[in-house]
């Protein structure tokens, strides 16, 4: 398709033209990915959406709890919803299953609702390469609510944080251990903490867990939006919580959008990912300069001779 044909395609909120538009995104041929930023471009910075980072540990029902609060948002008829899905990648084949689309069956089928899973790669920080143009088509197209789902280790997700306006933090009824696991970093960054699958013989302990976790983040710096973090209960299986989740979601909306902070936040995200969309583009010519590595270990430099070599 020509960029001409993608434009018109997403103007008319086609669909096969938005996957289009973020399958050349997702291209390591320039020319493809060129042609996705001037698609991006055209449309020029939208600042109509919501964007909720979710991130959490492996089999917390991040996908469930995903689908359950998508297909209620959407009862709401001024909303579009696209969910924008890591799945992590294998270190020896590079290859990802990309299974979120068939998890969520329900979602996938509603014609408000755009589902994009993408392969994480080589990157860190629980997002893949191409998931802020991702993010950038979707709001070209329309949507004005976008979830982005990281790959969800509960480890590294900080990048999440960067590219979204509430950080949603989904945890398993575990507490005690599991509140061990999880880092500081991802702990200070979650706006909204939900303990999910609460439901049956894990109902009693997903509320103790809950305490915990409100205890824990009693302990932890203030936000700079003063925002104080909130701990919800949630079984995305029966509907529980999810109507509370929306509630403490648009109540956290409402207070950066009275002030200054959301403008400031998207200005400080635009900074880190020109600097990180430049640590990127100098990372991908370092593949030129390996013979000078393999020479300069060769010879008994030190790497640090080595890298002031190359970079001079």
């Amino acid at each position: 398709m020509t960029k001409e044909e993608l434009i018109r395609g997403i103007e008319a909120n086609d669909s096969r033209a938005l996957s289009k538009a973020n399958t050349l995104a997702e291209s390591t041929l320039p020319e493809k990915r060129d042609l996705a930023l001037e698609v991006i471009t055209h449309f020029g910075p939208q600042d109509h959406s919501y964007r909720i980072g979710i991130t959490g540990t492996p089999g917390a029902g991040k996908s469930t709890f995903i689908e359950a609060i998508g297909i209620k948002l959407l009862q709401d008829p001024t909303r579009k919803i696209a969910v924008l899905s890591i799945d992590p990648s294998s270190g020896k084949t590079s290859g990802s299953i990309l299974g979120d689309k068939t998890r969520m069956n329900k979602l996938s089928a509603h014609d408000r609702a755009y589902i994009r899973p993408t392969a994480a790669g080589s990157q860190l920080g629980g997002l893949a390469k191409n998931t802020r143009l991702a993010m950038l088509l979707c709001e070209a197209a329309g949507y004005n609510t976008i979830l982005i789902e990281s790959v969800g280790v509960g480890q590294g997700e900080t990048e999440v944080a960067q590219l979204t306006d509430l950080f949603t933090l989904v945890l398993n009824p575990g507490g005690g251990d599991e509140l061990q696991g999880i880092k500081r970093g991802i702990m200070e960054m979650a706006d909204i903490v939900v303990i999910n699958k609460a439901d049956g013989d894990a109902e009693r302990q997903a509320n103790l867990t809950a305490k915990e976790y409100s205890m824990a983040l009693h302990l932890m710096p203030e936000n700079e939006n003063k925002w104080i973090p909130k701990v919800i209960t949630s079984s995305a299986l029966h509907d529980k919580g999810i109507d509370t989740f929306w509630e403490k979601a648009f109540d956290f909306e409402k207070q950066i959008t009275s002030g200054e902070w959301k403008v400031t936040r998207r200005k400080e995200q635009m900074h880190y990912w020109a600097r990180k969309s430049v640590q990127d583009l100098l990372l991908a010519k370092l593949d030129k300069y390996e013979e000078a590595i393999v020479k300069g270990l060769a010879t008994g430099k030190l790497p640090e001779e080595i890298a002031k070599d190359v970079v001079n």
